[in-house]
């Protein structure tokens, strides 16, 4: 049985119709960039998280570099972000003049650690990146805690968590800024690259909307030096269309998670939750495993899709090998780099497919 690691045709075959009209209505208008539609998702978006303001831009890696631009953090500042994460939650920090502190993830949650959080703080410090990562929430109440208490900013990073919850509050709502990718193979996805940022903060709103739009809110009104990072009327259309049926997705997620749970034998080290009050969206469903490669070779032979997310912690790379970090310095983050692999997940996934699967992670665990 082929199995891909997710199937966007199947998400389309589903909502065929909705979809088409939604697209043939963008072009029967010729209206491309900004307009209604726009305005109706960003609206929508806000409304569905339970926030003030929402920011469309063109994707995810610029939400996050807008979103430290507008906190005007900058050159000489420090940032502190997971050492497990993909690279542009770092690289906008790098992008706005700014300096990545790298802090080590709690062991299978593989979320930024509260405490090793507090201990990286320095004067230099001004803002603080959870990722909710592979669709769970990061530990908010502590790391808020620890924010306060330094009077530190903190952005959210909800690119692979839309609609994950503490105790019934989405994420996104709990710091200063929160910033969202709309890629096409995320829980709520476009047909291209789109981006968005959300926040209580009316006049935050306003300065990222400039920032993201040539440093104007009117057309030849440029009050402050912005960019190009719009979010197109097309995208916007299909992710105003999509939005009405995220909940439904997240809870078939969650039921392919939990016929994970009851296949994979207890060998596996499979997804956990820190408590009852977190909700998990399973982005991607993440096991760990010291029979990788062997599980890999087996995948391939089988024509079953995975992935690793992500092979290299961030310092480690070549890109910030001026930082001098070695593994010491991110004990967790190493070793787990070594045994994590991202199983199929998506929607529409069957219980005989997650069987197929199990059986075969099982017969190397």
């Amino acid at each position: 049985m082929s199995i891909p690691f997710v199937d966007l045709k199947a998400q389309y075959a589903s909502i065929k119709s909705e979809i088409d009209l939604a697209i043939a209505g963008v072009i029967n208008n010729t209206s491309f960039i900004g307009g209604p539609i726009v305005t109706e998702f960003e609206e929508a978006f806000a409304d569905y998280l339970g926030i003030d303001h929402c920011v469309g831009c063109a994707n995810g890696t610029d939400a996050i570099e807008i979103a430290l631009q507008a906190l005007g953090i900058g050159a000489g500042d420090e940032v502190i972000v997971p050492a497990n994460s993909w690279i542009s939650t770092a690289e906008a920090v790098n992008a706005v003049g700014a300096e990545p502190v790298f802090v080590d993830y709690l062991a299978n949650e593989y979320t930024l650690d509260p405490v090793l959080t507090e201990l990286a703080i320095t004067n230099k410090t001004k803002a603080i990146i959870p990722v909710h990562l592979y669709g769970l929430p990061a530990r908010m109440p502590e790391l808020l805690t620890v924010a306060q208490s330094h009077q530190l900013k903190i952005v959210e990073d909800c690119a692979q968590a839309h609609g994950a919850r503490i105790a019934g509050q989405k994420v996104g709502t709990f710091g200063d800024i929160a910033t969202f990718s709309f890629y096409p193979g995320k829980n709520l996805g476009a047909y291209g690259d789109a981006g968005g940022i959300v926040t209580c903060d009316k006049l935050l709103a306003q300065r990222c909307r400039m920032i993201g739009n040539h440093g104007q809110l009117s057309k030849h009104n440029h009050q402050i030096l912005g960019r190009n990072s719009r979010l197109d009327t097309l995208q916007a259309a299909i992710l105003k269309t999509k939005l009405p049926f995220l909940e439904q997705w997240i809870s078939q997620r969650n039921q392919v998670a939990h016929w994970y749970g009851q296949y994979l034998n207890e060998n596996v080290q499979c997804p956990v939750t820190p408590g009852n009050t977190y909700e998990h969206v399973y982005h991607l469903y993440v096991i760990r495993t010291r029979q990788r490669a062997h599980l890999m070779d087996a995948f391939d032979e089988s024509n079953i899709g995975y992935s690793v997310h992500y092979p290299t912690p961030l310092p480690l790379l070549e890109t910030y090998a001026y930082q001098n970090k070695s593994e010491a310095d991110i004990p967790v983050a190493s070793l787990l780099a070594n045994e994590i692999i991202s199983l199929p997940m998506f929607p529409e996934m069957t219980e005989k497919q997650v069987q197929t699967v199990a059986g075969i992670v099982n017969s190397f665990n």
